[in-house]
């Protein structure tokens, strides 16, 4: 039972829409939050999804403004997150409401080469834009917490992103190093998340205006920032999981107050079928627990009409740079020997670099952004050199392998086996094969060795999941 402060409510009722009624609102805060996924079509179309899903007697609900977005509808199935078709990377459990930032940001948007998420852990909407993306382009996910940018990659990972540049900032320093760069820009605020009650009871027990206020204040440096970022005609979209006003409309009304002529609101009301009944006079989302049955949530979608006076001077180039172009004679025998070693064919212009002993794949659209900042990651790891020998990444198998010749295809048992780190036993010994990838619905896992006997789990020991489990 969700615990609700009485200051929180006082408040609250002064902001309320009148054609709601305040005491279903009250209500659907105490009620237990739909379960939700989006399917990753980076893997895996929707179709092939759902048939596969429900032949194991899963049933769906679609969620009406994401196409690759359901409620799982499926009564008594547990531990979705250790399923092996979640371990897979084939959908992202992303609560419902959470899908709509990237959909605004993308709807009627006609390219983006380059695009920023300036708060992206856990990774639901970072890896929900490179889908949207189709891989190409280029994406930097920023996150601020050193503890969370770890899980953020290993969900990039997981999801097979590979245009994706991960930094480490308060995500304030965007307008300053990268002025007005960005085609578009998601600003997924921290909040005080007072829309999560359903899925956390305690959100609102300890709740003050106090916070709320000073949450406010970071979320205007925030907003400055990403509208310096943000090219001339670009799309920014501010969006947070809290309901008050504070940390809502007045953060994007107070945008509008320091550029009057460079802001332009763009109404929401036709996102999707029944978007209107969320709408603010001013074409905000604000969804209310009890509209769609799913956590709260906060929506705006912003213009940038001209251009602005810079925040702060741009800082001097990284000279630091570690990342070197390769030679041509290298960069043609490592794409050959991926493409005959791993079925991994990359097109002949793939900016790949090298960093000491290590080839990475960078981003499209990337370069000229290469010196303004400290990145993280960049890209996706193809290979490195170990003595003599190459070896490959993990995540290049998973994310660029597309051929069948190099593949071995596992039951699902053998790869529930796989995902656990154990090595599968053969029915018939055979000739050894050496080095392979193995996959499951034709999804690559990871590599083996074949050993004709057996094939010897090579999944690196941080992937293993002890507590994988059939859907």
């Amino acid at each position: 039972m969700a615990q609700i402060s009485s200051d929180f409510i006082d408040n609250i009722k002064t902001q309320f829409p009148e054609h709601l009624s305040f005491d279903k609102f009250i209500e659907y805060c105490h009620k237990p939050l739909r379960r939700s996924i989006r399917v990753n079509t980076l893997r895996i179309t929707v179709d092939s999804f759902l048939k596969m899903m429900e032949s194991k007697g899963w049933t769906f609900e679609s969620i009406p403004w994401c196409e690759s977005g359901f409620w799982i509808t499926t009564p008594n199935i547990d531990g979705i997150g250790n399923v092996l078709e979640h371990l897979q990377g084939l959908f992202y459990i992303q609560e419902a409401s959470s899908m709509l930032p990237p959909i605004a940001l993308f709807d009627e948007l006609n390219s983006a080469d380059n695009v920023l998420d300036m708060a992206a852990a856990p990774g639901s909407k970072t890896t929900q834009i490179a889908a949207m993306m189709n891989n190409s382009g280029s994406l930097i996910a920023n996150e601020y917490s050193s503890s969370r940018v770890k899980m953020l990659h290993a969900n990039i990972v997981r999801m097979g992103v590979k245009n994706c540049t991960l930094t480490h900032f308060d995500a304030t320093v965007f307008g300053q190093y990268l002025f007005e760069e960005f085609d578009a820009i998601l600003l997924d605020a921290p909040c005080g998340g007072e829309g999560t009650v359903r899925k956390d009871p305690s959100a609102l027990k300890d709740w003050s205006l106090d916070k709320v206020l000073s949450i406010s204040e970071k979320q205007k440096e925030l907003i400055q920032s990403a509208f310096a970022a943000l090219k001339v005609g670009g799309t920014l979209i501010y969006s947070t999981c809290t309901l008050s006003q504070q940390e809502n409309q007045q953060v994007c009304l107070y945008l509008k107050e320091l550029y009057p002529e460079a802001v332009e609101f763009v109404s929401l009301h036709q996102l999707f079928d029944g978007s209107r009944k969320s709408c603010t006079p001013e074409g905000f989302l604000h969804v209310w627990p009890q509209l769609f049955d799913s956590e709260g949530f906060f929506v705006a979608k912003i213009k940038k009409l001209q251009s602005i006076e810079k925040i702060k001077p741009e800082p001097k180039l990284n000279t630091k740079f570690p990342y070197t172009p390769i030679r041509i004679k290298e960069k043609k025998d490592l794409m050959l020997w991926l493409e005959n070693s791993y079925g991994i064919t990359l097109p002949a212009d793939a900016p790949i670099m090298c960093r000491e002993n290590q080839y990475w794949l960078f981003p499209i659209h990337f370069k000229h952004l290469m010196l303004r900042m400290r990145y993280q990651r960049i890209g996706l790891k193809l290979a490195e050199q170990k003595g003599k020998r190459l070896k490959v990444s993990h995540e290049a198998i998973v994310s660029l392998c597309s051929t069948s010749e190099h593949r071995i295809e596992l039951t699902e048992l053998q790869a529930v086996e796989y995902l656990k780190g154990r090595d599968i036993q053969l029915d018939i010994a055979e000739k050894s094969l050496g080095e392979k990838i193995v996959c499951h619905k034709s999804s690559p896992l990871g590599l083996v060795k074949h050993l004709g006997n057996r094939l010897k789990n090579n999944l690196p020991r941080d992937l293993v999941r002890d507590n994988t489990a059939i859907g």
